[in-house]
């Protein structure tokens, strides 16, 4: 899958390589189109996938009538970065907003499906009375989640973790049976390593400029309107026909004038004397003649490849840890399900004992994904808590989802289809002191201004964050190329 154009296409051009396929490269290259066509000025681009796919760790799949995603289903639209990259892919008639009759969630309390008091906003509730009837928390914990809004402002200085600053503000309870199970189904981490300042910095800030955490909310939704892309799609959007749009015209772009190569695993990266880099092949063929290199690639990956380049900047990047997790993709007839399933999906506290992390309730959430009295349920397995149910084969994770969910929602019967999509090392743990790392890594890779370092490992695990990283280290390689 390439392009007849090489590195050598174009004596003038400066040759960038951009090594990983996933949603972060594709950005990368993307963008470093859009910055030539601007100026005017020639480049030529590599982009080089290890595997045969494009996408990394997302991508859409037909099962007959159904319409599943392996990854992401949908991206926040308060983060611009992929909202306005399918506008200017022109995308926008593909984009589609979630199904309102659906939009709320669930939380599992003592084995039963429970909906999330209305208002709370992953850490704390923005509104009374829905945390006065809520089911979730005892009256003991209630009263101390109200205290919240009295207690003095009393961060400790530094990084603190999301567990620690929850405890502190709104007590045990309300992390053990809100907070960890919410949080844990975006970041698949343990509360009591996970960064506040790196996940979730707009809380500690609230402590700090309002005294509390839901005075700032509550002031927050008095005085805040959504953005315009938020004002049209409501907090999610997704794309009509799959995610994997966005990846096919990315990659339809990028190969009309450009190289971009599946199956070409890189080694090693090397800058030469005269700045210049040349990568190495799996196979052992030899790349030479780069201006510049991206690596659109987990932090661990970065640093294997650069360990000849800098041992310093290497060892750093694999201090970012990494946990595994996959998904277990599942369609059923609705007439087989005891639960309505009315809501976007349900997430499970760690003190319920259960094996599975949550499951999303993808037909309900986007139309168009299952056909007539048919849904598709999405269940997350692994993560930093449950490292162990990882492990199995496929057979037995797809038999554990499959008695959890009869369990919980009485699921009966065979699937009308079974797909465990897994992600090795595939979720960056944000622990804490994470932002110092983040720095220091940047500090290091300052001495090689033609290198960038882009993916979910530095500063936001999300879509939007991915699609940001990338098109920021396209433009400062561009800045350091271009005269």
């Amino acid at each position: 899958m390439s392009s007849d154009s090489s590195s050598g296409s174009n004596d003038s051009a400066a040759s960038i390589a951009v090594i990983g396929g996933g949603i972060t490269g594709l950005a990368s290259a993307h963008r470093l189109m859009e910055l030539s066509q601007h100026d005017g000025r020639s480049v030529s681009i590599q982009l080089l996938e290890a595997s045969g796919r494009l996408g990394g760790v997302f991508g859409t799949e037909r099962i007959g009538e159904y319409l599943i995603e392996r990854g992401a289903d949908s991206f926040i639209t308060n983060k611009p970065g992929a909202i306005q990259l399918c506008e200017r892919l022109g995308l926008s008639e593909q984009i589609i907003s979630t199904n309102e009759k659906y939009r709320r969630s669930l939380i599992l309390h003592h084995g039963k499906p429970v909906p999330t008091p209305a208002g709370f906003n992953l850490l704390a509730p923005s509104q009374i009375w829905p945390m006065v009837t809520t089911p979730l928390l005892s009256w003991r914990g209630k009263l101390r989640v109200a205290k919240e809004y009295f207690l003095p402002a009393n961060a400790p200085p530094g990084d603190e973790s999301l567990a620690d600053f929850v405890r502190r503000r709104f007590g045990q309870e309300a992390l053990d049976r809100i907070v960890q199970p919410m949080v844990g189904g975006i970041y698949t981490s343990d509360p009591e390593k996970l960064s506040l300042r790196a996940t979730l910095p707009r809380f500690p800030e609230m402590e700090r400029d309002h005294g509390s955490v839901i005075r700032g909310l509550r002031r927050s939704a008095a005085n805040a309107s959504e953005s315009a892309s938020g004002a049209r799609y409501g907090l999610f959007a997704s794309l009509r026909d799959g995610m994997s749009t966005l990846l096919d015209a990315l990659g339809k772009q990028i190969q009309k004038s450009h190289q971009l190569e599946l199956g070409q695993r890189v080694d090693s990266v090397h800058q030469l004397a005269d700045g210049t880099w040349t990568i190495q092949l799996s196979d052992g063929t030899p790349r030479p003649g780069f201006a510049a290199v991206i690596l659109a690639l987990p932090t661990y990956r970065a640093a294997s490849l650069l360990e000849p380049v800098s041992t310093e900047l290497a060892t750093s990047l694999n201090q970012i840890e990494y946990a595994s997790s996959a998904i277990v993709v599942t369609g059923h007839s609705l007439a087989d399900i005891e639960h309505p399933l009315d809501a976007f999906g349900l997430v499970i506290p760690h003190c319920e004992g259960r094996r599975i992390l949550a499951t999303s309730f993808l037909s309900r959430k986007l139309d168009g994904r299952a056909p007539m009295g048919k849904v598709i349920l999405r269940t997350f397995v692994g993560g930093a808590m449950q490292p162990e149910e990882y492990e199995h084969s496929d057979g037995e994770v797809i038999e554990t989802v499959l008695a959890e969910l009869h369990s919980i929602f009485g699921v009966k019967g065979e699937p009308d289809f079974a797909v465990v999509a897994r992600y090795p090392q595939g979720m960056p743990q944000y622990t804490i002191g994470h932002l110092d790392r983040v720095a220091e890594i940047q500090r290091l890779a300052k001495s090689f201004p033609t290198l960038a370092l882009a993916g979910n490992g530095y500063r936001g695990v999300g879509l939007p964050d991915c699609i940001q990283s990338g098109e920021t280290a396209a433009e400062k390689i561009w800045a350091t190329l271009t005269p």
